[in-house]
């Protein structure tokens, strides 16, 4: 069986940044509130006029990345496209990039896990590599949240929390024992998928209803959050799927060189660090200046720390995400 490494790697995000500061313009907030609670500064928001969406965003990463990976667009057998807010309700994003940077006809796959996406994009990925099916597999990363949030004071508890953005990987296979990704870990909990959802469109609540009900103040069209339900159950499964994933390999926390965990709030990311004594060289986020791009922001701030020379050659680098589903999930990466 073959192993696989990440070869390359890229991240974009809009030019347009929105601080706290900012937010008070169309919203009773403030600065102080929304830092104490979640850490975030600013976030990036996509300007309109720049035609920038989740697929346009996500093929500007991926050509860093496989820019970076030294192969070329011909050189890829197949795309894992992970994100909750898709340009279209169909077809969904993957089939986009593989139009948009002229590409073969190459399979394209897409994957609706919210913020333990682009981990579960990665271990599909891995899986089609490790069988020998794939050579080459581009992993991206993409949300445009700003054009489907309330930006009014009775959105406030989530809609200063998320940003736009996207990031790539590109998953190659290698021979090389002992590095690369040495396992993933999976799991979901239903029954609270209602905590975190956007119950609407759906088929539940499909066009012509949508049509004949005209309400303007059908929330069910913006994502609603039970917050200190997910921190809670967070902070658990966070910590679960990073012992999970060192059990599995026979390591133990202090062989953990980064931990690049999923940039939902900076005190989850906080408790996490404490809990399992890691030095702030360790751990990397960037919530404070991103926000949460959910899908994207995995990659995106493992794209930023291997930028910044934080991830060096045979490191132990460690993804874990945990979001809406509930669904959560690691990664064990010796670099």
């Amino acid at each position: 069986m073959y192993n696989s490494k990440i070869t390359g790697l890229g991240y974009y995000v809009p030019e347009n940044v929105v601080t706290n500061d900012d937010l008070k313009g169309f919203m009773e907030t403030s600065d102080e509130w929304i830092q104490e609670r979640t850490g975030i500064e600013e976030r990036r928001w996509i300007d309109p006029k720049t035609g920038d969406t989740t697929a346009v965003m996500g093929a500007k990463a991926a050509r860093i990345a496989i820019e970076r990976s030294g192969l070329t667009k011909d050189d890829i057998d197949f795309i894992v496209f992970a994100t909750l807010s898709p340009d279209m309700y169909f077809p969904g994003g993957g089939v986009q990039i593989q139009d948009m940077l002229d590409m073969p006809t190459i399979g394209a796959l897409d994957v609706r896990n919210q913020c333990s996406g682009f981990i579960y994009a990665m271990s599909v990925a891995d899986q089609f590599i490790k069988t020998g099916m794939y050579t080459n597999i581009l992993v991206i990363g993409a949300e445009n949240h700003s054009g489907g949030l309330d930006k009014s004071t009775r959105g406030r508890n989530v809609s200063v929390i998320f940003g736009d953005g996207a990031g790539a990987a590109v998953l190659s296979r290698s021979e090389a024992a002992g590095k690369g990704i040495l396992s993933s870990h999976l799991h979901s909990e239903g029954k609270h998928a209602k905590e975190l959802a956007l119950e609407g469109p759906s088929t539940q609540r499909w066009v012509p209803e949508i049509i004949a009900a005209n309400d303007p103040e059908d929330v069910s069209y913006y994502p609603y959050m039970n917050g200190q339900f997910v921190f809670k159950h967070a902070i658990t499964r966070f910590s679960e799927a990073i012992v999970e994933g060192l059990h599995a390999n026979n390591l133990e926390k202090e062989d953990i060189d980064m931990l690049i965990p999923h940039q939902a709030n900076l005190r989850i990311a906080q408790f996490i660090q404490k809990k399992f004594q890691l030095a702030d060289d360790k751990v990397h986020n960037n919530i404070m200046k991103y926000g949460n791009t959910t899908a994207a922001s995995v990659i995106i701030a493992l794209t930023e720390a291997w930028e910044l020379g934080k991830i060096k050659d045979n490191d132990l680098v460690v993804l874990a995400a945990f979001g809406s589903g509930f669904t959560w999930g690691s990664i064990i990466i010796r670099w």
